[in-house]
């Protein structure tokens, strides 16, 4: 009990009075406490990315599964369009067949040259003859790049993991048929977050940097920290609802999208908080012994609040009613 208290007042950012020995009488006197509220969060990756198909055809090889880890650049799946091999065929085709007039068309300029040298043709023949090898030698280029988008469509079949982290889900499966654009598969990133959906009165309270406190035995293990910090509160209200992250060692663990129950700070307040000790229930009610100025002592009732924590993580209660600032109290 006194360590979870003492996570608590360092989660809650109480402002513990002066450490109290038990043979002293003890002083009265306002702390600053801060409230808070139990909340459900999930666990959330921060940004959540879509592999999606390039082309369209048929999903040949997938090579993923949900709950796979991928490696950004990696190759997830194939689609393969069934049209683009016969276009690279014809395209090569056409490309020999405009090689060989390139060919012929250079051998009819190196005789018409010679000829030329001798005076037996006339300029005119020697212009057209390279006018013929120009034009050819610009149409084999132009297949070879129409051949290099379509060898290039044909490599963006491979679906590309567009960065690193765990697949959620995978949409499709091999032999499917899928246009371009169309999802593959959703992949989390690596950095996990507890994504808090708090009633917008807490908004005003919820600021980055806050510390934030997880519950349950069981979501605290295997390395799951016990405490964490909100790293991010989101500017639009929806459904009366605010939305905050908070950044916690360890969720990375953890399914997306299980949930968590965490303790945050909602609001501070002054209020008056004794040690446990000087608290004596009876028939009931609870008591502490009051010194006055004369020396003496009187029992007096008190309205018992909840547990905070001490400045060495001793159980202190909080008072409601029954005291003010500047009384003394002494063990009962």
């Amino acid at each position: 009990m006194i360590r979870w208290l003492a996570l608590g007042c360092l989660a809650l950012g109480l402002t513990p009075a002066a450490s109290w020995a038990q043979d002293e009488p003890y002083q009265v006197s306002e702390t600053e406490i801060t409230d808070q509220k139990a909340v459900f969060a999930t666990v959330q990756s921060v940004d959540v990315t879509m592999a999606r198909a390039r082309l369209s055809g048929t999903i040949g090889e997938l090579r993923i599964d949900e709950g796979d880890r991928v490696e950004a650049g990696e190759v997830i799946a194939v689609v393969v369009d069934n049209q683009i091999a016969p276009q690279i065929g014809s395209l090569n085709a056409q490309l020999a067949a405009v090689t060989a007039q390139l060919e012929q068309a250079r051998a009819d300029l190196a005789r018409d040259q010679r000829l030329y040298d001798r005076g037996l043709v006339a300029e005119a023949r020697l212009e057209a003859a390279r006018t013929q090898v120009e034009v050819f030698e610009n149409q084999v280029a132009s297949a070879r790049q129409q051949r290099a988008v379509t060898v290039q469509r044909s490599r963006e079949g491979d679906v590309l993991a567009p960065a690193t982290g765990v697949v959620l889900s995978v949409p499709v499966t091999a032999g499917s048929v899928v246009m371009p654009g169309e999802q593959i598969a959703e992949i989390a990133t690596d950095l996990y977050v507890l994504r808090l959906s708090l009633p917008e009165r807490h908004a005003r309270f919820v600021r980055e940097g806050d510390p934030v406190q997880l519950e349950g035995g069981a979501l605290t293990e295997d390395g799951l920290a016990a405490t964490g910090t909100i790293r991010q509160v989101y500017p639009r209200i929806e459904a009366g609802r605010v939305t905050a992250d908070a950044v916690v060692e360890g969720l990375g663990d953890f399914f997306v999208g299980e949930r968590v129950r965490v303790l945050i700070n909602t609001d501070a307040r002054r209020g008056i908080v004794i040690p446990a000790g000087l608290i004596e229930t009876r028939y009931g009610l609870d008591y502490v012994s009051v010194l006055d100025d004369a020396g003496h002592t009187r029992d007096v009732v008190v309205q018992r609040g909840g547990l905070q924590a001490g400045p060495e993580g001793e159980p202190r209660v909080e008072i409601l009613s029954g005291l003010q600032t500047g009384d003394l109290l002494v063990q009962p």
